[in-house]
Formats: structure tokens, C-alpha cells, sequence
């Protein structure tokens, strides 16, 4: 585990390829960050940069081929999949643009479900106090299908905040909502991470939202191009 001096991120000189018809494609190509515990880092940057594929290796869904990553003082790149799992269980929540919920499962069941993973006796009554706080405490009877996208990305927080995380990563959580509808839910996301002291990853298009965060990155080409700890980052 990492201590509160510890950096909760310690990347160093990441790389990310994946095969393809054409041969290996280099998605990063040597990435090195550190992002301190409690901190909200905005990343922002083209299509095509390398923003989720760094994401996906936070959240150690998938490994890199080059470097080394250490996140809340466990070295990913020497865990199985198991091990990774639990990782994943234990320290990290992740939203996504698309809610990502069990269609077949009520708002109450997916929050419980990584608790119910974990072994947590107590699993719906900490979903229902988590759909309570996001506003959804009279739906957790409701199907995904039920739910407006507002309120499935507002049961996608709830699951994501559920296990109290020591890490949060944000994957365009607006991209499938209206504006106003986006506004409400990263009021809620920012208000739940305050609340909670979580790290926030957020990857956004959007420079208002990646405002909202002391610290930006922007990634181009596989690379870091600017870091607001250190020079400005230009807007998209």
C-alpha cells in the first residue's frame, strides 16, 4: 500500500502496443507520471492519443509492454490476472462513457455487485446507502432499461464509489448525456470525490471539465506534451 507520501501513480516510461494487420502499433511510447493521493488530474487530448489506453493500465485491465506502473504501492506489472482482480476490487472505480450496468440486474444489484465480489455481508445495505446519496433512492427496484442515461451514469458513480476506492478514473463519464445532464452528474462526482478524498483520474474532451481539476496533462502521440504542474496545457 501506498503511505500518504507516496504517490498513489508512479509510472515510469510506459510503453502500450497492441498488434494489428499492419504489424504493432505503438500507443504509448514511454509515459512517465506521478499523481499524488487526493489529487484531481484532468488528461486531455486528441482521438487516438492514448488517453484510454492509459486509463485501461491505471485500472490494470490491461499491461503495458515496457516500463513500470505502481499504484497504491502494488507494481502491476508483476501481478496475474487474479491478483489484478483483486486490485481492481480493492483499490480502484472506474466510470466509463457508456454506463457499462448489467442490463438483467436492478440499480441496487449492480452497486452490490463488487461488494458482493468482495465477500461483504452488508453489500445491498452499502448499494442502498450509495443510490441514496446520488439521489436514486427510489429506483433501486429499476432496470437499467428503466432509467434515464442521467440516472444510469448515476448508478454507474454510486457502484464506482461504493467500496471506497482509493483511486477513481473517469472515462468521458459525460460523453452519453446532455449537457445539463453531464453537469449534474460531475457535480456529483466531484462532490462524492471531496467527500471521500478519492484520487481522480478524469479523461475528458471537454476543457471546461478538465478546468475543474487543479491539474491537467495532455497527451499527444502516445506521449506527455504538457503538464499544468509544469507549463500550461492548451486547450483542445
Amino acid at each position: 500500500m501506498s503511505t500518504p507520501d507516496q504517490p498513489i501513480i508512479a509510472a515510469r516510461d510506459l510503453t502500450f502496443e497492441v498488434g494489428g494487420a499492419a504489424g504493432r502499433v505503438n500507443i504509448l511510447r514511454g509515459v512517465s507520471l506521478e499523481v499524488a493521493r487526493g489529487e484531481a488530474l484532468g488528461i486531455v487530448g486528441p482521438s487516438g492519443s492514448g488517453k484510454t489506453s492509459l486509463l485501461m493500465l491505471l485500472a490494470g485491465l490491461e499491461q503495458a509492454t515496457g516500463g513500470t506502473l505502481r499504484v497504491a504501492g502494488q507494481d502491476l506489472g508483476a501481478m496475474d490476472e487474479e491478483a489484478l482482480a483483486r486490485f481492481r476490487r480493492e483499490q480502484v472505480g472506474i466510470v466509463f462513457q457508456a454506463f457499462h450496468l448489467i442490463p438483467t440486474m436492478t440499480a441496487l444489484e449492480n452497486v452490490a455487485v463488487p461488494l458482493e465480489f468482495a465477500g461483504r455481508a452488508d453489500a445491498f445495505d452499502r448499494a442502498a446507502e450509495a443510490l441514496k446519496q446520488v439521489g436514486l433512492g427510489h429506483r433501486l427496484g429499476h432496470y437499467p432499461g428503466q432509467l434515464s442515461g442521467g440516472e444510469q451514469q448515476r448508478v454507474a458513480v454510486a457502484r464506482a464509489f461504493v467500496a471506497a476506492p482509493a483511486l477513481l478514473l473517469a472515462d468521458e463519464p459525460t460523453g452519453n448525456l446532455d449537457r445539463a445532464t453531464g453537469q449534474a452528474v460531475m457535480e456529483l462526482l466531484f462532490g462524492l470525490r471531496e467527500q471521500h478524498g478519492t484520487t481522480l483520474v478524469l479523461i475528458t474532451h471537454d476543457p471546461a471539465l478538465a478546468a475543474r481539476c487543479p491539474r491537467q496533462v495532455r497527451i499527444e502521440d502516445g506521449l506527455i506534451a504538457a503538464d499544468s504542474a509544469l507549463l500550461p496545457v492548451a486547450a483542445e
